[in-house]
């Protein structure tokens, strides 16, 4: 019954702001660099002719699938400290029609080219030789990784460097807040901020190519797998910087629950034999971390962690600047992506706040690079999701809305659990939820500042808050392999210093001159002064921690400016409207 509210196309109505689509944010997002838009609308186009369906209505795999084509057509290129585009582009176009190139650095200056059909790439491999080095040997591992080397310098020594480097890391937060405060709106605050920190059309394009040339190492054992991306890369809340998660799918190679033939025979591989599918990820992860640290051009401090709950190895792409994990047939990993692809292609107010949220936590050290007691970003999306979820009307489904109008190839059980959700977008309802991000970012911070943590727990299946079943601090149970835990890792003082600075956060918001500019002097308001840095950021390491952290002293001093100017501002008496539930 509850999903018969969902049905169509959801898109918010009477919103203000860029309501961008999902599909140009993440997977095909604008680039005043790139010229690929063309190409990708007509490969969607030529899909829709074939299949007669289109990106639109199963926009995941679909894209996922032509953004590793366009990978399969394109190299990396190590180029000079001065090179002229219009030349390189010149020599490259020799093997065939190029369809983009943008330049980025990280470690040297890298070219990413990409070819109009994949017999470009053999025939430049063709004329790509194996480097001589005196008193040193090489391993003649060829990849679509090479250098340019210039057969006579001297040539262009005299023309100078004609490319333009693109940024592939997010800017400083101090820099943000200046950008932040000359918005007029809290909501177009969130929005700059989204569309600051998120992946380029670039990015995404660098990411897809190194997870191609981690396949081709792959191959060299199992020439039918694929390495797919999951995570940030492609659930459409990824940051410019965010590490690169793939996964090794070997469930594609044919053979597998074949039926014997009709014949007296049947051939059968020979194979070595485990003890358990663990096992054998193990042993499959161990031998390709030593093929990458060996024979993987670029790929430093490799480790092969084998013994965690699902086992990897990590390493970093030099060539790139990635930090990498790659895991084997993680495919509950990539439902999860699909998922809150999904969501973040529902409405944009999603993402804006997901991306708000994390920053802020970011900003505050709530989360933190380091594995620790720290709460994830992960657990941040399902937090903003199931408060998304909360709204009156909801302005998101939940995930058992979303398996109630799944059809029959939307059914999928992995591992014994149930990932059954719709993939198309079209048959999802629109919301008749009007409220503004100013609006939804009070809330949020005002929900979970008041939210009872010590006796419920959060679950994005049901969309409602459930009795915790165990005593970890913040309980947030996994969307799919449901008996798990998400945040089981955050501790109690952790939990504490979130809703200590959500609490903080809602109060500032509450506060009058907050939600517009302050003055020609682009003084931080509204999310930018939520950016500021706290003061338990600021202290010495050997001052003992207070229990409770205050809000920033730059914070302080705003709002006490603010309470000078009009003495009759807030609730009179400057105190914080909050309930006393525990948490």
């Amino acid at each position: 019954m509850a999903a018969s509210l969902w049905m169509c196309r959801l898109r918010p109505r009477g919103l203000k702001g860029p309501l961008k689509s999902i599909d140009n944010l993440c997977f095909k997002s604008q680039s005043k660099h790139s010229s690929s838009s063309v190409l990708v609308k007509s490969e969607i186009a030529q899909r829709k002719d074939q299949t007669g369906t289109t990106a639109e209505g199963n926009p995941f795999y679909v894209l996922q699938e032509e953004r590793l084509e366009q990978a399969e057509r394109s190299v990396l290129i190590n180029c000079p400290p001065k090179i002229n585009e219009k030349k390189l582009l010149k020599h490259l176009s020799s093997h065939g029609e190029i369809n983009t190139c943008f330049f980025y650095e990280s470690f040297g200056t890298y070219a990413v080219v990409e070819f109009s059909k994949k017999e470009s790439i053999a025939s430049l491999q063709e004329g790509t030789i194996i480097p001589s080095i005196q008193h040193e040997a090489t391993v003649p591992f060829k990849s679509r990784l090479v250098s340019l080397k210039l057969n006579n310098p001297g040539d262009l020594s005299s023309v100078p460097s004609s490319i333009q480097c693109l940024r592939q890391s997010a800017i400083p937060i101090n820099e943000l807040v200046q950008r932040l405060s000359g918005a007029d709106t809290i909501d177009q605050q969130l929005y700059k901020l989204t569309e600051t920190y998120q992946l380029t059309e670039d990015n995404v394009r660098l990411r897809f190519l190194v997870c191609s040339l981690l396949k081709d190492i792959a191959a060299a054992y199992f020439p039918e797998c694929t390495v797919k991306l999951f995570g940030s890369s492609v659930n459409g809340f990824g940051k410019l910087g965010c590490d690169l998660d793939m996964f090794l799918d070997l469930d594609g190679i044919s053979g597998r629950n074949s039926q014997k033939t009709a014949g007296p025979f049947t051939l059968e591989y020979q194979m070595k034999r485990v003890s358990s599918e663990r096992a054998a990820t193990q042993k499959i992860l161990s031998v390709i971390g030593e093929c990458i640290d060996q024979f993987g051009p670029g790929c430093v401090g490799v480790q092969k962690i084998l013994n965690a709950r699902c086992p990897l190895v990590r390493f970093a792409h030099q060539p790139s600047g990635f930090q990498c994990d790659l895991t084997a047939n993680n495919r509950i990993a990539i439902k999860s992506s699909e998922l809150l692809y999904l969501y973040g292609s529902l409405d944009a107010r999603v993402r804006a706040l997901v991306f708000t949220v994390r920053c802020w936590a970011r900003a505050h050290a709530i989360t933190s690079s380091i594995p620790g007691a720290w709460i994830t970003n992960f657990s941040l999306t399902m937090m903003v999701i199931f408060f998304l979820q909360k709204r009156d009307p909801p302005i998101i489904p939940t995930l058992d809305q979303l398996k109630g109008l799944a059809g029959p190839t939307d059914k999928q059980l992995i591992e014994g659990h149930d990932c059954t959700f719709v993939s198309n977008i079209n048959r999802i309802n629109t919301t008749e939820n009007t409220e503004t991000l100013e609006q939804l970012l009070k809330e949020f911070f005002e929900f979970y500042g008041n939210f009872s943590f010590s006796k419920m727990s959060i679950n994005i299946r049901k969309g409602k808050e459930q009795s915790k079943p165990d005593v970890s601090p913040l309980h947030i149970q996994n969307p799919f392999e449901q008996p798990l835990n998400v945040s089981k890792n955050v501790n109690q003082t952790q939990l504490e210093r979130f809703v200590s600075l959500a609490r903080d956060s809602a109060w500032i918001l509450q506060q009058d001159g907050m939600s517009h500019p302050l003055g020609a002097g682009a003084q931080p308001w509204g999310l930018a002064a939520l950016l500021l840095p706290s003061a338990s950021q600021t202290g010495g390491k050997g001052k003992k921690r207070r229990k409770r952290e205050p809000a920033s002293e730059r914070i302080k001093s705003l709002l006490e400016s603010l309470k000078n100017n009009k003495p009759n501002s807030a609730n009179g008496n400057g105190k914080r409207n909050f309930s006393t539930q525990s948490h």
